[in-house]
């Protein structure tokens, strides 16, 4: 492939005075960066994945792809279905085309063979091909085609399309093919750019891994600690500086009422960097049926500041908070310094609890000759093990026999290790989730002095060689030559240069990242820079590699965002082992600038239905707060540059000459022998007949990607009689656009059956003030929304009720190009005709209607939770969402609106799922007399209306009519 600088590079970058004084070496980078731009991605919007079984059919996609056994399945099953059609010569010449087509979902670059990396964007029908491919395959099997499409929707949605390009190659391959010749098929099976390292964690050209991330929480002060219960409910608890823990559930909500309240207890101030307060929870690893909590926390007492490890029960009466009045002290150490308070508690795979105090503050551990750290009967500077197991009489805490210096003269018996300066973040391995290799080791990052920060793994007895040694290198050089010192020496430092305050992390031994397993992961909260280290378990040694966030390209995945917050003050895993940390903008314990970040791989995902998880279900007494996210994600991102462009050459207006062509004999594919006769349904000559001539700037380009500064306006639409293009569109948009035309011209004239239980209206003049004579008489309709339309413009609307019961049985309706009346379901919108400049709000009626309902024709009411589509282009099937709630109807903002909460519209309407979410106005912006309802949408897609959904309070919102949501339904 040959791709030429125009191809690359914007033109309004190539018209830049600048350009030409570049140096060739500099733009052959900049050539390099705009080329690598896109990523692995399949058709649920989410990374590829090795299956768990092998595949059967599409064998190519056996170790990386998009497709487990059971979609292979699905797809095997298709194939032979439409081979029926074929004998033995059409099965051996066409077989190898329509099978490839059909693997192609299963490709790993399957969103972008169908064009669908974008979920706000219509997706093909079929793959995107290579034009060589296009070619031979019209040559040869062209016929095939319209047994490819009938297989994707009925026999008569492409009947037109196929009937109209089959004969001719140009639009043939016009609608097939892909124009990006790197990603077409087959090339995309070929290129060496795209299949280098293929399903490994990606890396920049300087070695540095790239993840993505996803805000899980948000608004806390200075969070400094997240655990779980590992009770099989999935919660996870989140520990404030400031002495506040509270309670998320596995949908991310929290629970109004805090786990615990220490804030009149801590000792800590709002000073940017204050070491001291709340520090550290650990639950008690049978927490089910112990039910105890231990918290580590800075305390004044007498003026004195200590470290104070205390006890608390569970509350009797609810399972979410602690009994605060239970509170036992376990253990109080005095702090010479306000700071090197150390803070991390943990219990370990043998059941003990380990603590991990710092060396007392100041700086270079100056108490006593060799420092507290080195000094064995002082408990500063050591990692401490006790047993609090049956301790309800008598002392708080008992000594584990095996504990290393039981037996030494002086030594403190709860010492476990020592010679550490202020261990800040400690974590146990869970192991290896298939040998097990790993398990029970203890990684603690050990803030430095001077020079280094370190990684150690902590050993029963062990002597961390603080304040002999930082790192690797001595740091009081009379006590570092001391040959009786024998320390154990750090898996890894690094230099100030890096960062100045090592925050320890965890090795991934989750599910959902099969890349990032045996990874351990850390961070340094001056410098916030991200980083990682690597066993290798032949040599033992440990390999280092940075961690980046990814670019926009690689982390456009549904909730994924690629920045956070600097100061990194701790990590944590969940109770399926998935990581987080967490971060700051403001380090201090008063400013609401923390955030809890899930750290993702977009590489590489776990095959489906492997990680799923089912919480028990929780008792809750409060309220919930639903998690709103504040951070923009990488999908929703506005391109701040002119995009680049595709390969696409632009088309130009030019002059043909007429030349005489000589005939080509070409020889006829094996056309395929059906098993039932296929009707195609032709327009009627009638007098209500509607045909459309739709004006699209967009139809001969790209898809529509919108931006803030990107009105669409509405799509002209007249009535009359069809008027043949002049000048008639090509390519694949185009020609979608056509073949939905025409099926929609076919539903209009041709009375058919429907057995859909909900209708639809058929669009009518936007100046007719009634309907068509040939309806009865009912009061005139509401206009939908304050529109500008140019004249003879249409209004189309598309909606229905929601109810709570049981759907009841399908009643059969009769397609019309009138309003149609309906049994047992007036579903009339009440109300005086409005002008186009006033609000849809819905006039009160009379007490004891109930609120949330609007009165319809025959004492009917539309219920709360009703929906329609307001569309501008004659189309019934596509519009913008309004949704009826108290009495009037609104908008649904675009912020976390998936495909999901699409397919609730869309089959709450009556259609059997949705083609695409349009987001940013792109379907129609409403009136600003018109009100915003819903925002933050997030559907699970059973739901019966978007009431159900997850989402913001009924007219709270953070969006205006720009952001307004579409959907178009299948």
């Amino acid at each position: 492939m040959i791709l030429h600088q125009k191809d690359l590079v914007p033109k309004k970058i190539l018209q830049h005075s600048v350009l030409p004084k570049l140096h060739p070496l500099v733009l052959l980078l900049l050539l390099q960066t705009w080329r690598v731009c896109c990523h692995p991605q399949c058709l649920d919007y989410k990374p590829p994945f090795g299956p768990q079984q092998p595949l059967v059919f599409c064998k190519e996609y056996a170790k990386f792809g998009c497709c487990d056994l059971q979609k292979d399945e699905e797809i095997s099953s298709r194939f032979y279905s439409i081979m029926e059609n074929f004998d033995h010569s059409g099965y051996a010449a066409c077989g190898k085309y329509i099978r490839s087509i059909l693997c192609q979902e299963c490709s790993p670059y399957a969103a972008h063979l169908y064009d669908a990396e974008d979920a706000n964007t219509p997706m093909r029908v079929l793959p995107g091909l290579c034009g060589d491919y296009c070619s031979d395959y019209w040559l040869r099997c062209r016929y095939t085609l319209s047994l490819l499409l009938e297989d994707l929707g009925g026999p008569q949605q492409f009947a037109n399309l196929t009937a109209t390009i089959e004969e001719d190659r140009q639009r043939f391959c016009d609608f097939l093919e892909l124009k990006d010749k790197q990603y077409c098929y087959p090339n995309v099976l070929t290129d060496a750019e795209l299949n280098a390292n293929l399903g490994l964690v990606r890396e920049d050209p300087k070695g540095c891994l790239e993840v993505c991330l996803q805000e899980v929480a948000n608004g806390l002060r200075n969070p400094v600690a997240m655990i779980h219960a590992d009770d099989g409910s999935h919660r996870f608890f989140v520990a404030e500086q400031l002495g506040y823990v509270w309670v998320y559930l596995a949908n991310g909500s929290r629970i109004d009422r805090p786990f615990l309240n220490l804030t009149q207890a801590v000792l800590t101030s709002p000073w940017a960097g204050d070491e001291r307060g709340f520090l550290c929870i650990a639950l008690h690893p049978r927490f089910t049926t112990v039910r105890k909590a231990y918290v580590y926390y800075s305390v004044s007492v007498k003026r004195e500041e200590r470290i104070r490890i205390s006890e608390f029960s569970l509350s009797a009466d609810d399972d979410n908070q602690l009994d605060h009045s239970s509170e036992r002290t376990i253990l109080e150490v005095v702090e010479p310094a306000s700071n090197h308070n150390g803070g991390q508690l943990l219990f370990g795979h043998d059941g003990y609890l380990y603590i991990f105090i710092g060396d007392g503050g100041r700086a270079g551990d100056p108490f006593g000759k060799f420092g507290n750290s080195q000094n064995k009967s002082a408990l500063l500077g050591k990692v401490l093990r006790i047993d609090v197991d049956n301790n309800y009489e008598g002392v708080p805490y008992s000594i584990p026999s095996d504990n290393p210096f039981i037996g030494e003269q002086g030594a403190k018996p709860e010492i476990y290790a020592y010679g550490v300066r202020n261990m800040w973040r400690c974590s146990i391995d869970r192991g290896d989730p298939v040998t097990g290799a790993g398990r029970g080791r203890m990684f603690c990052g050990d803030v430095g002095q001077n020079k280094y920060e370190e990684i150690d793994i902590i050993v029963k007895g062990g002597n961390y060689g603080w304040r002999a040694k930082e790192g690797f290198s001595c740091y009081d050089r009379r006590l570092c030559q001391n040959s009786s010192l024998d320390d154990i020496l750090p898996i890894f430092d690094y230099p100030h240069k890096l960062g100045k305050s090592v925050t320890g992390g965890y090795i991934y031994r989750g599910c959902e990242m099969p890349n990032l397993n045996g990874l351990y992961i850390f961070g340094d909260f001056m410098s916030g820079r991200l980083m990682s280290l690597k066993e290798n378990e032949a040599t033992g040694e440990w390999q280092y590699n940075e961690i980046c966030m990814g670019r926009d390209q690689t982390c456009k995945f549904p909730k994924l965002i690629n920045s956070y917050y600097r100061y990194i003050i701790s990590f944590a895993e969940d109770e399926a082992g998935e990581l987080y940390f967490l971060a700051t903008g403001v380090p201090s314990a008063t400013a609401r600038s923390g955030v809890i970040y899930k750290i993702v791989d977009p590489s590489r995902r776990a095959p489906p239905g492997k990680c799923r998880i089912k919480p028990l279900p929780v008792k809750i007494k409060g309220k919930l707060i639903h998690f709103h996210p504040k951070e923009e994600f990488v999908i929703n991102k506005k391109p701040t540059t002119t995009p680049v462009p595709t390969t696409t050459t632009p088309k130009t207006t030019t002059t043909r000459k007429h030349t005489i062509r000589r005939p080509i004999i070409i020889r006829k594919p094996p056309i395929p022998t059906r098993q039932t006769t296929r009707k195609i349904a032709r327009p009627q000559p009638t007098t209500t007949a509607t045909a459309k001539e739709v004006t699209r700037k967009t139809a001969q380009s790209a898809p529509i990607k919108t931006t803030s500064a990107t009105t669409i306006r509405p799509t002209t639409v007249q009535r009359g009689p069809t008027v043949p293009a002049t000048t008639p569109s090509t390519g694949y948009r185009a020609t979608i656009m056509t073949a939905v035309c025409s099926r929609i011209s076919q539903t209009s004239n041709n009375s058919t059956t429907s057995t859909k239980r909900y209708w639809r209206t058929t669009p009518y003049p936007a100046s007719t003030t009634s309907p068509p004579l040939s309806t009865p008489q009912f009061p005139s309709p509401t206009p939908l929304l304050s529109l500008k339309r140019p004249q003879g413009a249409l209004l189309t609307v598309t909606w229905a009720t929601y109810t709570s019961q049981k759907p009841k049985k399908p009643q059969a309706t009769t397609a019309s190009t009138t309003l149609p009346k309906v049994q047992g379901e007036k579903l009339w919108p009440a109300g005086k005709q409005q002008g186009p400049e006033e609000s849809n709000q819905v006039n009160k009626g009379r007490r004891g209607r109930g609120r949330g309902y609007k009165r319809r024709r025959g004492g009917r009411r539309l219920p709360s939770g009703s929906v329609r589509l307001v569309s501008a282009d004659g189309l019934p099937d596509r519009g913008r969402v309004e949704i009826f709630i108290g009495g009037e109807w609104g908008t649904v903002c675009d912020d976390l609106f998936t495909r999901k909460a699409g397919t609730v519209v869309c089959r709450q309407l009556g259609f059997t799922g949705v083609l695409a979410v349009m987001k940013r106005a792109a379907l129609g912006e409403a009136s600003s007399r018109v009100r915003i309802l819903l925002d933050d949408v997030e559907c699970e897609g059973g739901e019966r209306s978007l009431l159900e959904c997850k989402r913001s309070k009924v007219g709270k919102h953070n969006c205006s009519h720009e952001e307004d949501v579409g959907v178009i339904c299948d």
